[in-house]
């Protein structure tokens, strides 16, 4: 198993400004890749604290490019959804330059209902929007004087600049939650696939149709998946507990008051359950999350034995990818955590860089 860090700003401005929120991070990355982690990831969010700091995760992946050399740069995701294909592909390859071809690419759907209202695109669009997306990127870097006519946008004997740094082009991962048709469709392109552990036990079955789907493609191998996790470290395991309890349960406020609408009446055929899904998370708390693997809270023997568990339950995952210094959790203790952590958890189980 490979791990990496996961960047995910949830904090107010008067919480944390951004330029402090990005000076940590990019200390937080640099400190990684010293103790071996593998890979380094942003989300794509936009006008609400959780996540919107980051309307655009390919400059922080550019910026991190500068204080690292070895670390995958992975956008985790960018929203195919609010973004012009030409344009993203450009800066794909464009970073994909700058990095040294360390780049990987993410792509998401996008869930949240104030994002979808403020740009003016229906959430019933999602997905054909998300597949046409990807289809035309993927076109675009392999390719060159393409002409593709899609639902959403035309594309005529265009060849994007830059060309990619690693050909045919980067790897592509999507991030998929709890639709098994999601899995299946990353497993049968031969996608990589990103998720978050909310289904429990039912993640087992998930990764186990994307592994078939993959195969039955015909695609080398049986596929690769990263897991998202919430991590604290500490030498106690009850102080561990009392650091963390608050900026956790805080990050678990800032999704649900940022989907909220979800549970009020919004719906969206191309979203079904979603409002269980932001139910049950408003429902979750640090004992909850570290009962169900979500959080790995507590002593590196604690968290040791997380990972075991889960590798039992899930079955294999090639990489965990880490939010260390999530909501308003102080700078230090997320250094302490990622050292701790790094030293006595990651050799333990973890390929390093």
């Amino acid at each position: 198993m490979e791990f990496g860090v996961q960047f995910f700003p949830d904090v107010k401005p008067e919480q944390k400004s951004a330029r402090e929120y990005f000076r940590e991070s990019l200390v937080i990355a640099e400190e990684a890749e010293k103790l071996g982690f593998t890979h380094l990831r942003m989300v794509e969010h936009y006008f609400h604290y959780y996540g919107g700091y980051s309307p655009n995760p390919m400059l922080f992946l550019a910026a991190a490019a500068q204080r690292t050399s070895r670390m995958r740069l992975i956008t985790g995701a960018v929203l195919p959804i609010f973004n012009h294909p030409l344009k993203l592909a450009g800066e794909i390859g464009m970073l994909d330059a700058i990095s040294d071809g360390r780049l990987d690419v993410g792509f998401a759907r996008a869930f949240l209902p104030h994002e979808f209202r403020r740009f003016g695109i229906s959430p019933n669009e999602s997905n054909a929007r998300y597949r046409e997306g990807i289809e035309q990127i993927d076109l675009l870097l392999r390719e060159e004087n393409v002409t593709h006519h899609g639902q959403f946008h035309r594309i005529e004997s265009t060849t994007s600049l830059p060309r990619p740094t690693q050909l045919p082009r980067p790897k592509f991962y999507v991030a998929a939650l709890h639709t098994p048709e999601t899995f299946e469709f990353a497993g049968r392109m031969g996608y990589s696939v990103m998720a978050i552990p909310m289904a429990g036990g039912k993640m087992h079955d998930l990764l186990g149709r994307y592994r078939a789907a993959w195969v039955a493609a015909g695609h080398p191998g049986d596929g690769e998946v990263m897991l998202a996790f919430h991590m604290f470290c500490h030498r106690d395991g009850k102080r561990a507990r009392e650091i963390a309890r608050a900026p956790l349960e805080g990050y678990l406020h800032s999704v649900v008051d940022a989907a909220g609408e979800w549970t009020g009446g919004y719906s969206s055929a191309d979203y079904p359950g979603y409002d269980k899904v932001i139910a049950k998370l408003g429902a979750e708390t640090i004992e909850t999350m570290t009962a169900s693997g979500a959080a790995w809270i507590g002593t590196p023997a604690e968290i040791a034995d997380t990972i075991g568990t889960l590798t039992a339950t899930f079955g294999r995952f090639e990489h965990a990818s880490l939010q260390i210094n999530f909501n308003t959790l102080p700078r230090e203790a997320a250094l302490d955590s990622l050292r701790l952590f790094g030293t006595e958890v990651l050799p333990r189980f973890g390929r390093v860089i």
